[in-house]
């Protein structure tokens, strides 16, 4: 990643439908695709230098970072505009650093597995349809696995424990699902 002059680089808050959720628009790209999704400072470690960093504050309980945006959970909302100028802070220093968002992982992130065409399509529609608006709104949602007519998805980000978040999924997702893949019964979050 090339180091941006300070005046290239935006930072900009964005509410989501979690009211403990805020979604943090830049103007550089973050991810090439998807989200990393983190939930501890050790679940960061080692995965994500900007998810460290923004963990090193004790009111943060998860940390998202999508293509061009970082979601950051609370834990209180109490001193929240002290909280937000540190969140934007720290984000648009550790941009100017130059330093790599992401680090490279082991491959085992699908587990290797050959997919079902029933699951390659279920991953078209939500790479395709679902995740870009999910993401608007600071979120995103991930595949866990299709079985018996069942698909499992994963909340992440301004989804997980958003109050709407089971209708997104009931009405909407799986909505759309079902209508393209007859064999699916129920989406079910996991």
């Amino acid at each position: 990643m090339q180091t941006a002059a300070q005046n290239d680089i935006s930072v900009n808050l964005e509410f989501t439908p979690n009211p403990d959720t805020l979604k943090y628009a830049t103007n550089m790209t973050l991810l090439p695709s998807g989200a990393a999704n983190f939930v501890s400072l050790e679940a960061a470690k080692g995965k994500s230098l900007l998810a460290e960093e923004l963990f090193q504050n004790s009111k943060i309980s998860a940390v998202m970072i999508g293509k061009d945006f970082v979601t950051v959970t609370v834990k209180d909302q109490s001193e929240l505009e002290t909280l937000n100028q540190g969140i934007i802070e720290t984000i648009r220093n550790f941009l100017l650093s130059g330093r790599q968002i992401v680090l490279p992982q082991d491959s085992a992130t699908s587990g290797g597995m050959a997919k079902t065409e029933i699951e390659k399509k279920i991953i078209e529609i939500l790479d395709a349809e679902i995740r870009p608006a999910v993401a608007m709104d600071g979120g995103d949602i991930s595949f866990e696995k299709y079985e018996d007519g069942f698909v499992y998805l994963r909340m992440q980000g301004s989804c997980a424990g958003c109050p709407s978040s089971m209708m997104t999924l009931k009405m909407g997702v799986e909505t759309r699902l079902k209508d393209a893949i007859p064999e699916i019964q129920e989406v079910i979050p996991v």
